[in-house]
């Protein structure tokens, strides 16, 4: 598998992605249910999400 692949792709970026948004959900439900973690959840959520876009642009800049 080279990094052009598009499986490459998924692995790297989109499933990620998914996990990302996933934590950033379950902060919100927990932030409006009144329980407790939701502010963590989110920041690890939005961290996560930040990792990915910056390997996004390293592998594009690695692809030129």
């Amino acid at each position: 598998m080279t990094a052009t692949d598009p499986q490459f792709f998924y692995m790297v970026l989109i499933l990620p992605t998914l996990f990302g948004l996933t934590l950033v959900g379950e902060g919100l439900v927990k932030i409006f249910h009144d329980e407790s973690g939701g502010w963590l959840s989110m920041i690890f959520g939005g961290i996560f999400i930040m990792v990915v876009i910056l390997a996004f642009l390293f592998f594009s800049t690695m692809m030129k």
